[in-house]
C-alpha cells in the first residue's frame, strides 16, 4: 500500500515537472516570436526591468519593443493560460457532476451561451447598467442560462444520463449559437462591432491587455481555492449520489458550489477570449491518466495542462499562417473534435 502510495506521489511529481518545464518553453517561445523577434535575453531583462519598476538592466533596445513584449506578447501568453486554466478546471467540475467524461464546458453549451450573452452587451447593449463589467455579466448570465438548460433537458425523472447529456449540451449549444448568428449577421451586419463579435465567436485572444488580465486573475483564484476545499467532496461525488450520501456528503450542496463556480468562471473567460472549445475535455482525460483521478492531484495539474494547451494553441494560431492571425478557437477544435470521437468510440466499445 505504502509503495503505490510513493508511486503515485512520484509520478505526479513527474508530471509536475515535465509540465512546468513545457510551460516555461513555450511562454519563452510566444513571447520571441512575432513580427518583431526579440532575443530570450532582452526579453529576461525587459520583465524583470518591468517587474522591479526599476532599470537594473541597461536599455539597449527600442521603446517599442519593449512596448510589444509587455503590452502586447506577455499579457497575452498569459492570458492565454488563464483561460485555458479555468477551462480544464470547468471541465474537471463538470465531469464529476454529471459522472460523464464527455462532459466539459464547450460540450455542455455553457460556453456558446456565455457568448450569446457577451455578443448581446456587445451588440444590443443589454446590462449596461454594469458598466464597464457589462459583457462579464452578460457572459456569466448567458451561461447560467445554458447551464440550467442543458441539465433540465437531460434529466429524467431526476437523474442525467450520459446520452441525454451529451445531446441536451448539443441542441442547446446550436441554439445559442443561432441566437448570436441572428444578432451578428440579422441586426448589425457590416459594422465594426458585429465583425468584432464574429471573430471573437470563434475564440481571439489578440485583445489581452493588463486591466482585463487582472479581474480574470481574480475571479479564476477565488474559484480555483474555494473549489480545492472541497477536493474530498468531489471524489466521493464521484461514487454516486447515493453513496455520497451514505458517507455524509450534501450532495445538492456540492451539485450548487460546482454549477455556480462553473457558471461563473466561464462567464469570465468567455467573456475575454470568446469560444475556445474542447479545453475541458481534453485536458482532464490526459491528466487522469498521468495521475489519477483523486481531485486533489488532478485539479492542480488539470489547471496547469489547461494553461499549457492553450498556450501552445495561442502560439499555433498566430505562427501557422503568418502574419495573418487563425482564430484559437479553430485550432482548439484541430485537437479537442477527433479526441472527443475517440471518447465516444470507447464509451461505445466498452458496451459491447
Amino acid at each position: 500500500m505504502k509503495g503505490t502510495v510513493k508511486s503515485g506521489k512520484g509520478r505526479f511529481l513527474v508530471t509536475l515537472l515535465l509540465v512546468l518545464l513545457l510551460i516555461a518553453a513555450v511562454l519563452t517561445i510566444s513571447v520571441t516570436i512575432g513580427a518583431v523577434n526579440v532575443s530570450a535575453g532582452d526579453i529576461g531583462k525587459i520583465l524583470v526591468n518591468k517587474i522591479s519598476g526599476k532599470d537594473i538592466f541597461r536599455i539597449a533596445w527600442e521603446g517599442k519593443t519593449e512596448n510589444i513584449i509587455w503590452n502586447i506578447r506577455f499579457p497575452r501568453v498569459l492570458m492565454a493560460f488563464i483561460v485555458g486554466a479555468g477551462l480544464a478546471l470547468c471541465g474537471v467540475l463538470m465531469q464529476a457532476l454529471t459522472k460523464n467524461p464527455l462532459a466539459d464546458p464547450y460540450v455542455l453549451g455553457i460556453s456558446s451561451g456565455a457568448s450569446a450573452g457577451a455578443v448581446c452587451a456587445i451588440l444590443l447593449g443589454w446590462f449596461s447598467f454594469m458598466g464597464g463589467y457589462s459583457v462579464i455579466f452578460g457572459a456569466t448570465a448567458g451561461a447560467a442560462v445554458s447551464i440550467c438548460l442543458s441539465l433540465s433537458i437531460a434529466s429524467i425523472h431526476g437523474r442525467i444520463t450520459s446520452t441525454q447529456l451529451v445531446l441536451a449540451g448539443i441542441a442547446t449549444s446550436a441554439l445559442f449559437s443561432a441566437f448570436t448568428n441572428l444578432m451578428v449577421y440579422g441586426i448589425n451586419t457590416g459594422s465594426d462591432k458585429a465583425k468584432m463579435a464574429l471573430y471573437w465567436m470563434v475564440g481571439s485572444l489578440s485583445g489581452a491587455t493588463w486591466s482585463k488580465l487582472r479581474y480574470v486573475v481574480v475571479v479564476g483564484v477565488v474559484v480555483i481555492v474555494v473549489i480545492f476545499l472541497f477536493a474530498k467532496e468531489l471524489d466521493v461525488l464521484l461514487l454516486g449520489d447515493d453513496v455520497a450520501e451514505t458517507l455524509g456528503v450534501d450532495t445538492r450542496k456540492m451539485k450548487l458550489v460546482i454549477i455556480v463556480a462553473s457558471t461563473i468562471l466561464t462567464g469570465v473567460v468567455v467573456s475575454v477570449s470568446g469560444v475556445i472549445g474542447f479545453v475541458g475535455l481534453v485536458v482532464p482525460h490526459i491528466m487522469r491518466s498521468f495521475v489519477g483521478s483523486g481531485h486533489r492531484r488532478l485539479i492542480p495539474m488539470a489547471i496547469l495542462g489547461g494553461g499549457l494547451f492553450t498556450m501552445l494553441t495561442d502560439l499555433i494560431s498566430r505562427t501557422i499562417i503568418a502574419p495573418s492571425e487563425l482564430p484559437i478557437g479553430v485550432v482548439a477544435a484541430f485537437f479537442g473534435a477527433p479526441f472527443f470521437l475517440y471518447l465516444i468510440r470507447r464509451g461505445n466499445m466498452g458496451k459491447k
